[in-house]
C-alpha cells in the first residue's frame, strides 16, 4: 500500500516519526512536505496529499498540523476526498468502515506520538465495510 503524507510546521516532527513507522511496517511513503519546522501554509500540503489520492498515485493519505482542523477543512474542499479528523482509534476505525475515508487528519498538539501511531495503524488496517447503506450515504456527499 502507498501512503501520501504531508504536514505543516506544527506537524513536522510527528510526520517524521510517522514516516519511520510506516516504512518499518512495509508501506511505500510519499512525503509531500513540509521539509522543515519553519512556518508554512497548511493548505499547500493538504492539496498535495489530496492530489495523490485523486490521481490514484497513493491509496490513502495522512495530514498532520497543530490541531488537524485546518488540514481536514482544506482537504475536504477537494472533490473525491473524504478526510477525517481523528484523535482516537474508535473514530479512525469507524471512519474507514462507514465513510471510506481516504485521508486521516491529526493534530500533533492534540495527540502524542504513541497514540498517533495507534490511530494511524487502525486507520490503515481497517477496510471499508462495503455495506449498501454506507455506500448510499457516501454517494450523497456530492
Amino acid at each position: 500500500m502507498k501512503v501520501s503524507i504531508g504536514s505543516d510546521h506544527g506537524g513536522y516532527e510527528l510526520k517524521l516519526e510517522v514516516i519511520e513507522h510506516l516504512k518499518a511496517r512495509g508501506f511505500e511513503v510519499i512525503d509531500v512536505g513540509t521539509d522543515s519546522p519553519a512556518s508554512c501554509d497548511y493548505p499547500i500540503y493538504a492539496k498535495k496529499v489530496a492530489a495523490d489520492i485523486t490521481s490514484k498515485n497513493a491509496d490513502l493519505g495522512i495530514l498532520i498540523c497543530g490541531t488537524g482542523i485546518g488540514m481536514s477543512m482544506a482537504a475536504n474542499k477537494i472533490e473525491g476526498i473524504r478526510a477525517a479528523l481523528c484523535h482516537d482509534t474508535f473514530s479512525a476505525q469507524a471512519t474507514r468502515e462507514h465513510n471510506d475515508a481516504n485521508i486521516l487528519c491529526m493534530g500533533a498538539r492534540v495527540v502524542g506520538p504513541g497514540l498517533a501511531l495507534m490511530i494511524i495503524d487502525t486507520f490503515l488496517d481497517t477496510p471499508f465495510s462495503n455495506d449498501e447503506r454506507h455506500i448510499r450515504r457516501i454517494s450523497m456527499y456530492s
